[in-house]
């Protein structure tokens, strides 16, 4: 199933995707909910990230070519670390670049988005996957130089709207190899397999809840394939006018333009 996340005449809800019309819910998705018995067409909605997390968990180089590009070992753990909640951004909105003076260097990162739908903490791995919801799309959008200057990445990946999500969370998905690009302005600049994943999904949920409890709604941007503009000769910075693409296998595509700092 397809859970998306729409605004509808100054009203926010949560609604099944079946074919070109939405079904409205009632309730909570993560626990008893149930259709209302109105239908409204998609192309009148204004699609929202389909979940607002609670945490966002993001994986590091776990894609052995992505860290190899650069310039880094394969991590024999996973290295995990948090988005702020306030760089959510939505489906079709703009990617809000920093003014130049603070930073010219926003790279793209196309990633699959483990979406939580049953909290747990310590959960084995063979149980992993009773605790996840669905899959959605996400771009962990950097400031590199930041993250090169702080040390810790905190501040260069929680920028306003860098964790765009979306657009739906498909609930029944395999993903153990699924395909996943990254296109800019049409052009695919990555592409990878989730069977390349170094730690998978259910290791990646087993790992993350050993130290922090999760919770229905949090979620863990599993990692990103290589072919970052930062890796690229010269290297490809998001521009003005740009658009970015997160293409994955079953889940659909999430589509974002760029835009200048105001």
């Amino acid at each position: 199933m397809k859970f998306i996340r729409y605004s509808h005449q100054s009203e926010t809800r949560h609604g099944l995707l079946e074919g070109e019309l939405v079904s409205e819910l009632q309730g909570n998705i993560f626990g008893d909910w149930q259709r209302s018995g109105k239908t409204l067409p998609l192309t009148e909605l204004k699609l929202l990230a389909p979940v607002m997390p609670t945490t966002i968990f993001c994986i590091g180089k776990n894609y052995r070519a992505h860290a190899a590009e650069f310039g880094t070992a394969a991590p024999a753990q996973p290295i995990v670390f948090l988005k702020a909640p306030n760089s959510l951004n939505h489906p079709y909105a703009p990617i809000v670049l920093p003014k130049p003076e603070q930073s010219m260097q926003i790279d793209y990162e196309a990633e699959l988005a483990i979406v939580i739908g049953k909290g747990g903490k310590n959960i084995p791995e063979t149980e992993a996957l009773k605790h996840v919801f669905g899959y959605t799309c996400a771009n962990d959008v950097t400031a590199r130089d930041w993250q090169k200057q702080d040390g810790q990445w905190a501040r260069a990946k929680s920028l306003d709207g860098f964790c765009p999500l979306g657009p739906y969370i498909e609930t029944e998905l395999d993903t153990a190899d699924l395909k996943i690009e990254g296109r800019l302005n049409g052009v695919r600049v990555q592409s990878a397999r989730t069977s390349e994943l170094l730690f998978n999904v259910p290791f990646l949920v087993h790992y993350v809840s050993q130290a922090i409890t999760l919770s229905p709604g949090s979620i863990i941007l599993s990692g990103t394939p290589a072919g970052c503009g930062m890796a690229r000769k010269p290297p490809l910075w998001l521009q003005p006018g740009d658009s970015f693409e997160v293409d994955i296998e079953g889940i659909g595509i999430l589509v974002n333009p760029v835009q200048a700092a105001e």
